[in-house]
């Protein structure tokens, strides 16, 4: 694997792999436009599902130019990720976001993600 690549086995494919995460997600991270649902996984890397929904980005090409901007910052920044399986939903007014908003909401909840993944694992070192 190339070490920026982005190939299947970084992606959550079946509905089972989605369904992991929403019945068993340990760390979320909500924002206005978007939530982010993730679990830890037993592999030695993270992967990443989408579910983008017609009633909250209404347009097509706007949630592929969505999903392409976040599967491009999830595949710069996939080796500061946790090991976790990850799913994003879209909210309403995703769609409407610019290209640079829609990085910055990215890049910032990426990092709430890493921060709070952290604090999970230190708090459950310090309770062993």
């Amino acid at each position: 694997m190339n070490e920026f690549s982005y190939p299947r086995q970084l992606r959550l494919l079946t509905g089972g792999d989605f369904k992991q995460v929403f019945s068993r997600a340990s760390l979320k991270v909500s924002d206005k436009h978007l939530l982010i649902l993730a679990r830890p996984n037993e592999l030695e890397h993270s992967r990443v599902g989408f579910v983008f929904s017609k009633k909250n980005i209404r347009l097509a090409v706007n949630r592929n130019r969505v999903r392409r901007i976040i599967r491009e910052s999830f595949r710069l920044n996939q080796y500061k990720l946790p090991n976790v399986d990850i799913v994003i939903l879209a909210r309403p007014g995703l769609g409407d976001l610019d290209n640079s908003e829609v990085q910055a909401l990215i890049l910032k909840s990426w990092n709430r993600l890493i921060g709070r993944a952290k604090a999970k694992s230190d708090k459950t070192k310090s309770n062993s």
